[in-house]
Order: C-alpha cells, then structure tokens, then sequence
C-alpha cells in the first residue's frame, strides 16, 4: 500500500466515524442532507434538459460528487458546479 492509499484510507475511516456519530444523536441532519441532494438531483437533471439546446457543453453528470456537493451546499452547490463547467469550457 503506498502512502497515497494510506492517506485516503485514514480519510475515509474518519469520515465513517463522524457519519456515525452525526447519525446517533441527529437523525435531522442526515434527511436534510438526502433532500438536499436528492432536490439538487433533479435540478441538475432538469437543467441539462434547458441546457442541451442552449449550451451543449454545459450538461453535468450524475455522479457521487455532484450528489455530495448538492447534498452539502443545496442549490447554491449546484449553481457552483454549473460555474466551474462554464469556466471548463471558457
């Protein structure tokens, strides 16, 4: 294992604890984050329909990533994803 994986590794055993221990006591936050991403979803998924004929380049994908970044930020995640693929294509 090099030292890369190890790293990632640690991050993502840190990660699974804070998960745990926001799940014990704060059911709240984690339907908050699932409705947030899941309305980002579909936002993305609407947008790239507006966005195809305008824009063809402008489509983002349906991946963990986005799913996470909406799910975190809301709307204004997905706004900042839309930004940075506008800026790719600058």
């Amino acid at each position: 294992m090099d030292t890369q994986t190890g790293i990632w590794f640690i991050v993502g055993i840190l990660a699974v604890v804070l998960v745990i221990g926001a799940m014990k006591n704060k059911a709240e936050l984690v339907i908050n984050f699932a409705l947030r991403g899941v309305l980002g979803m579909m936002s993305i998924y609407f947008l790239n329909l507006f966005l195809a004929e305008l824009m063809p380049g402008m489509r983002l994908g349906y991946n963990p990533i986005t799913f996470l970044t909406s799910g975190i930020l809301g709307f204004p995640g997905v706004a900042m994803l839309y930004g940075i693929n506008f800026y790719m294509l600058l």
